[in-house]
């Protein structure tokens, strides 16, 4: 049996105004699938095994593959974070201890009441006038006094200054807080991974170049953009998110499952769901409850992070897959107003870490509706939407996502619980010609084993059939499942037979359309412990 291996064409779309072309094939410009051959019995059938690809690397985070102007940014950068933070410049000043200042209406009615004390009490108030011209002497020599001691604290305040980088108040509580400050604000971090340059983690770089790639390396806006992340974290308290009960309604909206062909998490996130009415007027019936809403993402946002490494080289971000089969349509202001909100929110204080957003089962509105949040998102944002019609899902998740990583009702070989197979149980993947058939050929040479197979073909609309082939020529053809055409819709198959003489399962695929098909099939088998 002859294999063919050909690269596949990627399918991306941008989509930028409702009635464009947002489905296009272009030419995968990177290196072809690793593969290499796998004798799977009998005749010598060979099959490739599909390894991981590197069909949509991220931007290098190593110095060395940075661009001259990129690592001139970089630098200027970590020079002007390590100044912020060493000169207690990054979080917004905390008033909360200074004296309360009057509004103007309390002035005024202060003022007022004073007024009408002083009217009063006029003669009170020339008695008081007529000592303080007696004490006027006595109160000049007080002054000179103070002055001289006023003196000599600011030359020990100017000594805390050269060491602190901040000066003290008038009764010289506020130069002691500011030496516990200081040493506070060096520890600044964000992922667990310190920002003070100095410290040299190798994290930190990885960090900086995000910010700087989401504002196409304009330091001063990197550097803006990061503060105001760090502020908006402390202000909401993001560190302890995760330790938040927000609730397990939503955990089938969007979960964490799996990894890519770049061994990133990946986030599926489930629309559908949401046409549940109940459900829906739970997560998005008030304004309180849509705010509950964005904290929960922000929590599954940080739980996907908790898995990435920060490291140049390593795994540095996430791959998102939205399903939008029966999600609520544009008519429900409510999604409206909450995925603009989480769309910003994310962009905001997230930046690059979708290494590509996929959407799967797209409805037609969806165009329209994307149209709405285009001005919304960044041009580096949009260039890593993938769009996928229904009939293309398992064939779009491929290129990003090996078999055995995609989930059963997704086309792939995953499914929850499995018993059977792990994720390390990679698939082997054939080509069926226009016009051919193609068998997968499963030894089985001990009696009393047990052969468990997985198998699956893009689009199916092929026959199908199982048989256990006898190594005696004396014995009969056993048939496991009988010819059978497959629909396009047909889920991944999983069978398990148990032989009771040497021989092979054989499993033929046969194409009789005129384009050709791919098959992925995995299996394994247990002795008999008799």
């Amino acid at each position: 049996m002859t294999v063919e291996v050909k690269s596949e064409a990627t399918q991306v779309a941008e989509v930028t105004a409702p009635n464009e072309e947002v489905l296009k094939e272009t030419k995968d410009t990177e290196k072809a699938q690793q593969v290499k051959d796998v004798i799977c019995g009998g005749d010598e059938c060979k099959s490739k095994i599909v390894e991981k690809s590197s069909s949509y690397r991220e931007e290098s985070n190593f110095p060395s593959d940075l661009k001259e102007f990129e690592k001139k940014a970089l630098n200027e950068l970590k020079s002007k974070l390590e100044a912020a933070i060493l000169e207690n410049n990054i979080f917004k000043k905390d008033v909360t201890n200074e004296a309360p200042k009057e509004s103007p209406k309390e002035g005024e009615e202060k003022e007022k009441e004073g007024s009408d004390k002083a009217a009063k009490e006029g003669h009170e108030e020339v008695e008081k006038e007529v000592e303080k011209k007696d004490d006027e002497e006595k109160k000049i020599d007080e002054a000179t006094e103070e002055k001289n001691e006023e003196e000599k604290k600011d030359d020990e305040e100017e000594k805390i200054y050269e060491k602190t980088g901040e000066k003290s108040d008038e009764n010289g509580e506020e130069g002691q807080k500011t030496d516990v400050d200081v040493e506070i604000e060096k520890d600044i971090s964000i992922w667990g991974i310190p920002l003070l340059p100095s410290k040299g983690h190798e994290g930190t770089d990885v960090i900086l170049l995000k910010f700087l790639r989401a504002r196409e390396f304009k330091v001063n806006e990197a550097f803006e953009m990061l503060k105001k992340t760090l502020q908006w974290r402390k202000e909401l308290n993001i560190d302890s998110v995760l330790d938040e009960d927000l609730g397990a309604d939503l955990a089938q909206v969007a979960y964490m499952n799996g990894i890519d062909r770049e061994g990133r998490p990946i986030c599926y996130n489930i629309f559908g769901v949401l046409d549940d009415e109940e459900l829906y007027k739970k997560t998005f019936g008030t304004e309180e409850k849509r705010t509950q809403f964005l904290r929960w993402r922000v929590q599954l946002m940080e739980k996907g992070i908790q898995k990435l490494d920060f490291k140049p080289g390593g795994v540095n971000s996430l791959l998102q897959i939205n399903d939008l089969k029966n999600s609520p349509g544009p008519s429900k202001k409510e999604v409206r107003v909450a995925t603009k909100q989480a769309v910003a929110l994310l962009q905001d204080n997230y930046p690059e870490f979708a290494a590509k957003n996929i959407f799967i089962n797209v409805p037609f509105w969806y165009y329209a509706f994307h149209s709405l949040l285009s001005p919304f998102l960044t041009q580096r944002t949009k260039s890593k939407f993938v769009i996928a019609r229904p009939a293309k899902v398992t064939e779009t998740l491929l290129k990003y996502i090996p078999i055995h990583e995609v989930p059963i009702h997704y086309g792939g070989l995953k499914r929850d619980d499995d018993f059977e197979f792990s994720t390390t149980d990679e698939a082997s993947e054939i080509v069926i010609r226009a016009g051919s058939t193609e068998t997968v050929e499963i030894p089985a040479p001990e009696i009393g084993t047990t052969i468990i197979w997985d198998l699956t073909v893009l689009g199916w609309e092929v026959i199908y059939k199982e048989e256990f082939v006898p190594t005696d020529e004396n014995s009969y053809t056993m048939i496991v499942q009988k010819e059978k055409k497959m629909a396009s819709n047909e889920e991944p198959i999983r069978k398990t037979f148990k032989n009771h003489e040497p021989g092979k399962v054989v499993l033929a695929i046969q194409n009789s359309s005129s384009k050709k098909k791919k098959a992925f099939y995995r299996h394994k088998i247990k002795k008999s412990s008799l």
